[in-house]
């Protein structure tokens, strides 16, 4: 017994010791890429930010700071994609969205969505202000509170008081749902990621998923496009506007 503690001890301090290495690198790299961004060397800092991400997985503000080097190396439609990846993990994020607004107007393509119901708008307005995560937390203290609300109103002797539980009790309970709704339609988002860039300088979208389709119109690197569906190295592609065609899989990175 004694000898397996003392297997889990030192099993325990070995992953410890790796975290905490990993994580000093994680920082040493950060700090290297701010260093050599402050220099302008832009391309060895995008080459670290790269390899932060590749090394210790998906974080917003390193999506965040590679777009703002991107962006000042020039390349608009992978500063476009890391801005966008930032959002998707924090769309509260305002200085990523200004960004994004910045990088889209260096863009070719302008074009107009689709007017939408004013509703709908202020819905994703709303779901916009915090991320998949916050909006889970901030739905278990509603929860919480809704039960403090229960309490009062059950076991309450004051009329006022059990008033305010009541009312409060059916606000806590619409807040619970909207967010839930907020928190489950973000995390779909990010597991079933269906926006894409377009990386090609030029692209012909199609009728049909092959070279012989008729074209449609043509789209330029930045450009934010809907993937609909894939057939072989053709995708299905619909715009903001509501135009429908294919193009190369290899000409869209997705979000």
């Amino acid at each position: 017994m004694k000898r397996t503690i003392t297997i889990r001890r030192i099993l325990f301090c070995f992953m410890a010791l790796c975290l905490m290495g990993s994580v000093s690198a994680q920082e040493a790299a950060l700090k290297e890429a701010e260093a050599a961004y402050a220099k302008e060397d832009y391309t060895k800092a995008i080459e670290l930010y790269e390899g932060v991400l590749e090394s210790h997985g998906e974080s917003a503000a390193v999506y965040y700071n590679l777009g703002n080097a991107y962006y000042k190396a020039g390349k608009v439609a992978p500063a476009i994609l890391n801005y966008e990846r930032c959002l998707l993990l924090n769309p509260g994020d305002g200085d990523a969205r200004f960004n994004l607004q910045m990088a889209r107007q260096m863009t070719v393509d302008k074009i107009e969505p689709i007017g939408e119901f004013f509703l709908v708008s202020w819905f994703k307005k709303v779901e916009n202000l915090g991320s998949a995560d916050s909006w889970a937390k901030a739905g278990i203290v509603c929860f919480l509170l809704f039960i403090i609300c229960l309490i009062l109103f059950f076991f309450s002797r004051w009329v006022r008081v059990k008033k305010v539980g009541f009312y409060m009790g059916i606000l806590m309970v619409i807040s619970v749902v909207f967010t839930n709704i907020f928190a489950s339609h973000q995390k779909e988002e990010m597991m079933n990621r269906t926006h894409a860039i377009v990386f090609a300088p030029t692209v012909t979208v199609k009728s049909s998923p092959d070279n012989s389709g008729t074209d449609l119109f043509v789209l330029h690197e930045g450009t934010n496009v809907t993937v609909k569906s894939t057939l072989g190295d053709w995708s299905e592609i619909v715009l903001e506007d509501g135009n429908v065609g294919w193009m190369p899989s290899k000409d869209i990175e997705k979000i």
